[in-house]
């Protein structure tokens, strides 16, 4: 299973606004040269995340982006979720994760345990706990 990169870049720049943001707005041309994403397709990204209430705009001189909440309380499963249209790991499961071949599928279950197994890993980890992690490789 492949994520796309619009969930890797999200992440990403969630957490460069976390880390060097500290509570202050950070515009995204400051995030897409820290982190090497394309402008416009940041610009893109931080839509999705507004509309998913993770980050807030703030207007005029000094304005940018800021986390909706505390680093601690926004997943990584919420992240992702803001940007993606679904998470599964197989193409013949819906957006719900229900398999179109229902009675006939004897794998069903490994797929469908396989997209659960991803979706609690990913909502276990907090934006604070890659923050936390960040941290510690820029000091060593």
């Amino acid at each position: 299973m492949r994520l796309s990169t619009k969930a890797q870049y999200a992440v990403q720049a969630m957490v460069s606004l976390a880390l060097y943001g500290d509570g202050e707005p950070m515009t995204l041309k400051e995030i897409a040269t820290r982190e090497a994403i394309s402008l416009t397709y940041l610009e893109q990204l931080f839509v999705k995340l507004r509309r998913g209430a993770l980050v807030d705009s703030v207007r005029g001189p000094g304005g940018g982006y800021v986390l909706a909440r505390a680093a601690e309380l926004i997943r990584v499963d919420e992240i992702i979720d803001s940007v993606e249209e679904t998470l599964i790991p197989v193409s013949c499961m819906d957006g719900e994760g229900h398999c179109a071949c229902t009675d006939k599928c004897v794998t069903q279950s490994v797929w469908h345990g396989l997209a659960e197994r991803v979706r609690s890993f990913l909502a276990s980890i907090t934006l604070e706990d890659l923050v936390r992690e960040a941290r510690q490789k820029i000091k060593s």
